[in-house]
């Protein structure tokens, strides 16, 4: 059974996110993993080795569909570094892989098309 999971982090209008972003972390501020804002993680689908908590759990179920660190972030309301770290816990349990997650284009596909590249020159040149 697939526990129900609230919506975005758990706040308290008077007293603000109940669950601070350090706890979340275990107080860990760097990431085992190597992790840029803009790095593109997905959901394995895999089981995941190790025990977690709530947030490793809503970060997952955010990766389902790749996603960029910051977005995870954001959706999540807490910090890029603590998202890092979650992030390397999970991967190291093999539940998120990193990088661009679509397939290498092959043969004509793979070369850039010559009109759009110069539709974009030709667009930075009026910028001048």
């Amino acid at each position: 059974m697939t526990p129900v999971l609230p919506d975005g982090p758990q706040l308290d209008e008077a007293a603000g996110r109940l669950v601070r972003p350090y706890t979340v972390s275990d107080g860990r501020t760097r990431a085992t993993s190597h992790f840029t804002l803009v790095t593109t993680v997905r959901a394995t689908g895999a089981q995941t080795q190790g025990a977690f908590g709530l947030e490793h759990a809503q970060v997952l179920a955010l990766c389902e569909q790749p996603v960029s660190v910051a977005e995870v972030a954001a959706r999540m309301q807490v910090p890029a570094a603590v998202v890092k770290v979650v992030l390397s816990d999970l991967a190291e349990g093999g539940a998120v892989v990193a990088g661009d997650t679509r397939p290498a284009p092959t043969g004509d596909s793979a070369r850039p098309d010559r009109d759009l590249l110069e539709a974009v020159r030709d667009g930075l040149l009026k910028r001048l």
